[in-house]
């Protein structure tokens, strides 16, 4: 349908501007473990840019969400759109080349690197130069410089030459924000990212998340409603593998059902 139609109103054409400048869609997601459905007819669109919470009481199915987009579960139908690129047959690794990544719920660092190494091996990877890990690091200048860069956009750089092991624990998920943004993610995936982290430093935090550069569009689960309504710009509900709704922080905040799913009174699933 062509845009310029006049028989396209205005409401119709943004609805079509809005797919076509989606950085992520998913379409009609459905997964079952027999006879436990776990997503049905799930169905996002993720903007350029965006800072989208995604939210809901446990065995909502979040996870499960963030699984199907990044290929470590199958979807049984519907399809996932990365861009204008159909990803929903892609194995992970590939998804990443193609600019998603994620962070996961509990850390999968390496105590014994220091960030600055870290980072540097995962932009020797991208750059598929990761199999000469074995030469001196200052042999790749132009991958430590990137590194150094990331890592200072993130504040870190003070500690980026110091033992992960010892970097407090909002620097630790800090660090594999980094980790992400070295693959040059078009959308990144963040599972509770606040997860264990001080509530003193989880602001700031969520701060550098929401500082990230606007070509990176960013999906978040969280729990701590503070951070969602400080830090998201929509937010999306889940309940029983379902989309119960989406709105602003303010029409979220304000709706009768999220609080009824909060207090326990709405089917979990």
């Amino acid at each position: 349908m062509a845009t310029d139609d006049p028989c396209v109103t205005p409401s119709i054409r943004a609805s079509i501007f809005a797919v076509t400048s989606a950085a992520l869609r998913t379409t009609s997601l459905h997964k079952s473990f027999g006879s436990l459905v776990v997503a049905q007819d799930i169905a996002i669109t993720l903007p350029q840019g965006a800072r989208y919470a995604l939210i809901g009481p446990n065995g909502a199915g979040k996870t499960t969400l963030i699984n199907l987009i990044t290929g470590v579960l199958e979807p049984d139908a519907g399809q996932i759109h990365l861009g204008d690129t159909d990803i929903t047959a892609l194995a992970p690794d590939r998804r990443v080349k193609q600019g998603l990544a994620r962070t996961f719920q509990i850390n999968t660092l390496f105590p014994g690197l220091e960030p600055l190494e870290a980072v540097t091996l995962a932009i020797c990877e991208r750059d598929n130069i990761a199999a000469t890990w074995w030469r001196r690091l200052a042999s790749f200048r132009t991958a430590v410089d990137e590194a150094h860069a990331i890592l200072a956009s993130l504040n870190l750089a003070s500690v980026a030459t110091r033992p992960t092991r010892e970097l407090a624990y909002g620097q630790q998920r800090l660090l594999e924000i980094a980790l992400a943004l070295a693959t040059k993610p078009k959308v990144l995936l963040l599972d509770e990212p606040a997860a264990g982290v001080p509530r003193q430093d989880s602001g700031e935090l969520f701060k550098a998340i929401t500082n990230l550069p606007t070509d990176i569009s960013v999906l978040f689960i969280e729990h701590d409603m503070d951070l969602v309504f400080r830090f998201a710009t929509r937010v999306i509900v889940m309940v029983g593998g379902r989309l119960l709704l989406e709105g602003t922080p303010a029409e979220i905040a304000a709706e009768p059902r999220v609080r009824e799913v909060y207090l326990g009174r709405a089917h979990n699933g």
